[in-house]
């Protein structure tokens, strides 16, 4: 088999994740400090995948290659392949297709997580030379999913996108691998009732000429970082694998369990529990971090609480009476009560926010 490429879809609107998505690709999104864009390309350079084209929107496009660069930080070569309007999954495989030429690759959606990675599978893919190889993982919503039907022998025998009545409840995770038989597949389907080209229609093309489909089933955890929960679920996740590591400054402070203090951080009378991530820059001035929160650089905490959130860069929380806790709180926001009377809430908040009181 030939050197695989890579390809990662970085496309799309990230309409559930507005209004963070407004003024920010949503791959670019970070989960425990680091865009989920960056996981997805870690995991194919781990897989000695050093040729890597991402496909990207017209709207999001300059982000996107001003985060990713090159690629050298990484260890690989990107090129970038600009979608003009998202019309599929399978649409993204045909754009990107004089980038592949006749090489195998895989096919990676840019705002998934696997915590594995894909070393193993591209070793299997590799060894085993099927026409395309799946993941597939069990859920308990599979409506919502691209399902798959296996055959006795194991093979894929049946793909359907969404179903209303699944057979089974194998999902479809968003990592591929494909020979150039996809792109024939890919042209002689149809667009779906929703005007794209399903990458679901094109296996089960691969699958009607007989063509091998082989799955695997996914063992450890899989996230797609669609919405705001899955978002922290996310960064839940791998800071349960955080390893400690404190380079910041702290006074009068107290860290417990798994904690990463970035350096140029500086906590004074904070407390901060584990597993948490403060950023580069941060500043927690008689604040309280509890776990599963990352903390993004150059934020400000003074005198209030954070538990199981994502505060992104440049952000202020300041003089909170009650904790903040499971939310995403993009840039540069301000979050503060003010110090005069008489006391009541003020809100300058983006289409799609939303604010709960308790």
């Amino acid at each position: 088999m030939k050197p695989l490429k890579g390809l990662i879809l970085s496309g799309g609107k990230g309409t559930r994740l507005r209004p963070i998505t407004y003024t920010s690709a949503k791959q670019l999104v970070p989960v425990a400090n680091k865009p989920v864009l960056f996981y997805g390309i870690e995991a194919l350079a781990d897989a000695d995948i050093d040729e890597i084209g991402i496909i990207i929107a017209p709207e999001t496009g300059a982000e996107i290659r001003a985060a990713a660069g090159d690629g050298s930080r990484f260890g690989v070569s990107i090129t970038y392949i600009e979608q003009h309007a998202p019309l599929g999954l399978a649409h993204a495989v045909l754009t990107a297709e004089d980038f592949l030429g006749d090489s195998p690759f895989v096919m990676y959606l840019g705002d998934n997580l696997l915590r594995d990675g894909v070393v193993e599978l591209v070793e299997t893919f590799r060894t085993q030379s099927p026409d395309a190889l799946i993941l597939l993982t069990p859920v308990s919503d599979p409506e919502n999913y691209g399902v798959a039907e296996l055959d006795p022998d194991g093979r894929v025998a049946r793909l359907v996108e969404k179903p209303k009545q699944p057979k089974t409840n194998l999902a479809l995770v968003g990592v591929y691998m494909f020979t150039p038989s996809i792109f024939e597949a890919a042209r002689a389907i149809e667009p779906s009732g929703r005007g794209e080209l399903e990458i679901t229609d094109a296996i089960q093309h691969l699958v009607d000429k007989r063509l091998r489909v082989d799955p695997h089933i996914v063992s450890g955890w899989w996230k797609d970082t669609g919405q705001v929960a899955d978002m922290l679920e996310a960064n839940h996740l791998i800071l349960d694998d955080l390893e400690e590591r404190v380079e910041g400054e702290l006074v009068d402070s107290r860290v417990d369990g798994r904690v990463v203090i970035e350096r140029g951080a500086r906590l004074e009378r904070a407390t901060v529990r584990g597993p948490a991530i403060i950023g580069a820059g941060a500043q927690l001035v008689d604040a309280y971090v509890g776990p599963y929160t990352a903390i993004g650089p150059d934020v400000r905490i003074e005198r209030a609480e954070v538990e199981y959130s994502i505060v992104l860069e440049g952000s202020s929380i300041e003089k909170l009476d009650g904790r903040i806790e499971a939310s995403l709180i993009g840039r540069n926001v301000a979050v503060r009560r003010s110090d005069g009377l008489p006391r009541a809430y003020r809100f300058v908040a983006g289409d799609n926010a939303e604010i709960v009181i308790l």
